[in-house]
């Protein structure tokens, strides 16, 4: 953990909707062509999460859905990629290296449980970084580093995962996935401390600490023709005791579900 601590803080910053989408769009991508080419699309998805705060509710609601890939970007709903470069390993390898920018819907209004009651809001976010992503035929593996570039939390974030895309068919494929989740003490702090200005007889000051959850999911694509989609994006987070100990928190885990239509034209 120390040493992870120490990686993630000697990366120099850097300019960047998982869970969740930029994979997602990946499944979307059409097959490399001979040329290069644009490809666009728009569509709507439903997203239901469930944060480990006491006392929330489960937040749901629909998002607008673009899309735009070409050979230097991709664009699918809350999340951008900017292609830097790709390496070819022998037949079957490959490691591409890019620039993600993501804006991310953590945090809470003070009204939104009573557990909140006299606190301060925590705002969401928009995150930049950079991803590895090495493709080895047998598994992908990512990497992936994210700075808090709205100066909300002031965090780093650090993830590594693993998966695997089956197809089923010639319409449906699966990707399960599993990821290791760094979040520096600021960004724990942040939404999940509490300060001593809000603490009170039931809700104690808390200073959060950098912890490391695991994500598990499952992503599917039933493609019905060149032009129409449907995609689901399932996944839930085992967190650290770091989040679980403090007294903003009741649950242990957090999940979300993501469902959409995309049309590409």
């Amino acid at each position: 953990m120390h040493l992870l601590h120490l990686a993630v803080s000697t990366i120099p910053n850097v300019i960047l909707l998982a869970v969740a989408t930029s994979a997602i769009a990946a499944q979307a991508a059409e097959p490399e062509a001979a040329e290069p080419s644009s490809s666009w699309g728009l569509g709507v998805g439903a997203i239901s999460s469930q944060q480990p705060y006491t006392g929330i509710d489960r937040d749901n609601k629909a998002i607008p859905l673009i899309y735009f890939e070409n050979e230097y970007l991709r664009v699918f709903g809350p999340n951008a990629e900017v292609k830097l470069s790709q390496l070819e390993i022998g037949d079957t390898q490959q490691i591409d290296f890019s620039l993600m920018g993501q804006y991310d819907f953590s945090g809470y209004d003070a009204d939104d449980a009573r557990v909140f009651d006299g606190m301060s809001d925590r705002k969401s976010g928009f995150w930049a970084g950079a991803k590895v992503e090495w493709h080895t035929g047998l598994v992908d593996v990512r990497a992936e580093w994210l700075s808090d570039l709205s100066g909300n939390s002031k965090g780093q974030r650090f993830n590594v995962g693993l998966e695997r895309t089956w197809r089923l068919d010639d319409h449906i494929t699966l990707t399960p996935h599993v990821t290791a989740m760094w979040q520096d003490k600021k960004y724990v702090d942040y939404y999940f401390g509490v300060r001593d200005s809000e603490a009170r007889i039931d809700r104690a000051a808390y200073d959060g600490k950098s912890a490391l959850n695991t994500e598990f999911g499952v992503r599917g694509n039933y493609m019905f023709d060149k032009h129409h989609s449907l995609f689901l994006d399932i996944k839930a987070t085992s967190l650290a005791s770091e989040i679980k100990d403090s007294p903003l928190v009741d649950s242990s885990t957090e999940n979300s579900a993501l469902f959409g239509y995309l049309y590409r034209f």
